[in-house]
Formats: structure tokens, C-alpha cells, sequence
């Protein structure tokens, strides 16, 4: 009986081992499908340190989109360089500011437009809603919409494009169809967003790519690469 029982034992530690490797596998493996989505991208901000770009073009990833600015006066240092390089490598490249719920949306817009450039072509610009990394107060739906439109108005107007809206899983339930209505890039883990008016998706938040050392956001862009175009040339 006691050998039956270490036997039993045994066999659930390796079944519970062969799971946990399943998950493992499964979690840094997934990929959405490729005949649906085919137009890969990456987000990115200094954490990734440096990047080799051309490496990352060659890796099938046709965008980027690139931290610029943090509330109202912060710049991702290496912003200047990866757009700069991502450009050169071939890539479709865009702009996203994290906004932060304690400072006023006017003064954030403004940092925004005084880093990123407007003398070459850019995907739309990218404001990142989300709790993690943000100040502590959580504003009321109607408080965040006011000074994500105080945000919007400038920009829109410097980059006479239409802004996408990214949201988090928990931001997108506190927030979603009570701000501003915007075309929305959406995180979803391991899992195809529930709704489909999106234009990104991102699907990972621990991928790799060549060209990177450590983790990376993978997305993918809803259309071919028709879409990635004419976000690339398109003004409103």
C-alpha cells in the first residue's frame, strides 16, 4: 500500500510537471493565425534597451510603435534613437504617450507634440490607458474623458490624424464605450479580443524577437498590409 502510494505520487508530480511545461511552451509559442493576421508589430520603450533594428525587420515584424512621452513633461530617452532606426530598417513606425490621470490632459498633449516629430510619415498617434505604472487615483469615466479631449484636440490637430486609443484588460473594463470615442488598440493575452473593432491587438507581452534581448509586446494590425498603408499615409 505505502509503495502504491509513492507510485501515485510520483506520477502526479511528473503529470503536474508535464502540464506546467505544457503551459510553458503554449504561453512563449502563441501566435495568432497568420493567414488572418499577417501584419506583425512590436511596442517598445527604453526598457528594451538597444535594439537592433534590421534584425527586427528581418524577423517578421513590418511596425512599431514607440514610447515618445509620459504625462506632462517626461521623454523616453530612447525614443529619438528607435524611430530614428526602426524608420531606417524598413519599418512602418508610430508614437504613444502613457497618460497619467494627475496631470491635465492639455499639458500632456503638449509634450506629446513637441517630441515627435511631423517631417516623415507616421502611423497614427497612441494614447496608453492603463492603471499599472499610473498615478493612484482612478477618475470617473466623465473626469478621463474631459482630459483625454483636452489631450486629443491638440494632437489630432498637429498630427491631422485620428488617434488610437489603447487599453488595457481592466482599463478597457472601467473605461471602454464611456471616453472618447477612438479606434482602439486592445491587449489581450493569449486570447482574440472578444470584440472587433480594433485595429491592433496586442497578444503578448513576453515574446521575442531577433535583434531584442529579453521580452517585447507582440500585436497584430486587423487588415493587411493595404491597412498598415494607408494608416501609414491617411489624415482625417
Amino acid at each position: 500500500m505505502k509503495n502504491r502510494i509513492i507510485l501515485w505520487g510520483s506520477v502526479s508530480l511528473v503529470f503536474a510537471a508535464l502540464v506546467a511545461a505544457g503551459g510553458f511552451v503554449y504561453f512563449h509559442t502563441y501566435s495568432p493565425d497568420r493567414v488572418k493576421y499577417p501584419v506583425r508589430g512590436i511596442d517598445v520603450s527604453h526598457h528594451q534597451g538597444e535594439i537592433d533594428w534590421r534584425r527586427v525587420a528581418a524577423d517578421d515584424v513590418a511596425f512599431a510603435i514607440i514610447k515618445a512621452t509620459e504625462g506632462g513633461d517626461h521623454v523616453d530617452r530612447a525614443f529619438a534613437t528607435n524611430l530614428r532606426e526602426a524608420r531606417a530598417a524598413g519599418l512602418a513606425v508610430g508614437a504613444y504617450h502613457f497618460f497619467t490621470f494627475c496631470r491635465p490632459g492639455a499639458d500632456q498633449a503638449k509634450n506629446f507634440i513637441s517630441v515627435v516629430p511631423r517631417d516623415q510619415p507616421l502611423l497614427p498617434p497612441v494614447v496608453d490607458i492603463e492603471f499599472g505604472g499610473n498615478c493612484p487615483q482612478r477618475p470617473s469615466p466623465e473626469q478621463l474623458n474631459a482630459e483625454l479631449q483636452a489631450f486629443l484636440g491638440p494632437v489630432e490637430t498637429a498630427f491631422g490624424k485620428t488617434a488610437i486609443v489603447y487599453l488595457t484588460d481592466e482599463a478597457e473594463a472601467a473605461y471602454a464605450g464611456q471616453i472618447a470615442a477612438r479606434p482602439l488598440w486592445l491587449r489581450s493575452l493569449l486570447m482574440e479580443p472578444d470584440r472587433h473593432d480594433w485595429i491592433y491587438w496586442q497578444y503578448h507581452n513576453r515574446g521575442r524577437v531577433d535583434g531584442i534581448q529579453g521580452d517585447v509586446d507582440l500585436n497584430v494590425l486587423q487588415g493587411g498590409s493595404e491597412k498598415l498603408a494607408a494608416l501609414l499615409a491617411s489624415a482625417h
